[in-house]
């Protein structure tokens, strides 16, 4: 079982973030990688949208559901997170854009258009670095 008050500190340190890179992989093994706007739960879950047909990313998630997430950079504080991805659809998907586009409102210029997906990520692991302190406070959270 999770921490609640390490979740939460993970929570509020990832919803200050605007930008992740997200990793995904080919059918044949190869990585890559996008810098994407995203949103998340209070249950760590990732929210992002992308386009299908036009986007490597889509096309690799289909295939392989297992994605890692950088986020944060700057001042020497990162999370790193794994976890598995599905499209969601329907009510569902009508629930989790509300919260990827109350932290991302610009990103709602896409929603008409015929190619976009939502997937909900649900982690599997996650760690916490803050680097800039002495001593180097870590986080590790299992799922």
């Amino acid at each position: 079982m999770t921490n609640q008050v390490d979740k939460k500190f993970i929570h509020d340190f990832i919803h200050k973030q605007k930008l992740a890179v997200l990793a995904t992989v080919d059918k044949s093994n190869k990585p890559e990688a996008a810098v994407i706007e995203f949103g998340e739960t209070p249950d760590l879950q990732i929210i992002f949208n992308t386009l299908a047909g036009s986007s490597r990313k889509y096309d690799n998630l289909l295939k392989n559901k297992s994605v890692a997430f950088a986020i944060g950079w700057e001042d020497n504080i990162t999370v790193q997170y794994e976890g598995m991805a599905r499209e969601i659809k329907g009510e569902e998907k009508d629930k989790y854009k509300k919260i990827f586009y109350q932290k991302t409102p610009d990103a709602a210029k896409w929603d008409s258009h015929p190619e976009i997906r939502y997937f909900l990520v649900t982690p599997s692991w996650v760690r916490y670095a803050d680097y800039d302190g002495k001593p180097y406070k870590i986080i590790e959270l299992n799922f």
